[in-house]
């Protein structure tokens, strides 16, 4: 009953961000055939408008765009009309999740390692070291961190491919760029956490016993101590997944987030509702799995009466 009612309740969300998406695009200002009215005569640009329904009354549009959007047909492309929305999030979706789940990778693992570090030498040197540079991550955005990724490992020593897409090397600066801020949020979150966790009085009872510290830290201290990361990574890796923009337009990356920054300067209405829809999707669903996961991680975690 509670993943049910936690499922029904995924796809209302969906449905309502559907429908704002939907109304949002209505009372944008501008015309999305609007650089097109110089060169095409007005019966072509009615024409135009009629095949994308622009024509007809809002709510009569709404309840069309909601019997595709059930049959999962977002459209076609109003700039590229003989592309659908499909196609577009086809193409472009798994290059954005590559992409996502790789720094995903590696914000995870290195930031665990020197949370978990941190934590173990509590106000030692390594300690203050790694909170610095998690500092540091948090402070520099991506947008920032990588051009200079761009001039020191790719145009000065030409190391790395400075950009496009093709080979496994062409993903290690934007994964590095992309994983960078994540990563340092995600080592202040274990460190807490497990500061928390190795402060408790059945670990302080067990180290009494003389129970190993390493037996301590894996099997009791990281289990408990990754819950709260558990709840940052969920909207992490769709928003990940989904396409960082200005990332994959810094290193001409072909992913989903070009497509809709393209859509929004050309008013592609079509592209822009559909890739949000996506993306929103992705969160949604995502955050579905990641509460189911919560009982999965760790078995005390009970619903309340109501909800079973």
């Amino acid at each position: 009953m509670y993943i049910l009612k936690r499922f029904l309740i995924m796809f209302l969300t969906i449905w309502v961000i559907a429908s704002l998406t939907f109304v949002i695009m209505k009372f944008i200002p501008g015309d999305p055939f609007a650089s097109d009215s110089k060169r095409l005569t007005e019966e072509v640009l009615e024409n135009q408008r009629a095949k994308y329904h622009l024509d007809e009354p809002i709510p009569v549009q709404y309840v069309m765009y909601m019997k595709d959007l059930i049959t999962l047909d977002l459209g076609t492309s109003i700039q590229s009309n003989t592309r659908s929305v499909n196609s577009i999030i086809k193409q472009g979706a798994p290059v954005s999740a590559v992409l996502g789940l790789q720094a995903l990778v590696v914000a995870l693992i290195f930031g665990l390692f020197i949370g978990i570090i941190a934590a173990l030498y509590h106000n030692q040197f390594l300690d203050y070291a790694s909170m610095m540079l998690a500092i540091i991550g948090i402070s520099i955005p991506s947008f920032i961190l990588a051009p200079f990724l761009i001039k020191f490992l790719a145009v000065d020593t030409g190391i790395l491919p400075v950009a496009s897409w093709g080979t496994w090397k062409h993903t290690i600066l934007p994964t590095i760029a992309l994983a960078a801020s994540p990563l340092a949020v995600i080592a202040r979150f274990m460190r807490s956490s497990m500061l928390e966790v190795l402060n408790q009085d059945y670990i302080v009872t067990a180290d009494s016993k003389g129970i190993s510290r390493a037996s301590l830290v894996i099997k009791h201290g990281i289990r408990n101590a990754i819950l709260p990361v558990v709840s940052f990574v969920g909207p992490l890796l769709a928003s990940l997944i989904a396409g960082t923009f200005v990332i994959e337009e810094i290193f001409a990356i072909p992913g989903i987030g070009r497509y809709y920054v393209d859509s929004i300067f050309n008013r592609d209405y079509p592209v822009i509702m559909g890739t949000t829809i996506f993306f929103s999707a992705i969160l949604v669903v995502t955050l579905f799995l990641v509460d189911i996961s919560y009982r999965l991680i760790d078995p005390r975690i009970k619903v309340n009466s109501k909800e079973e």
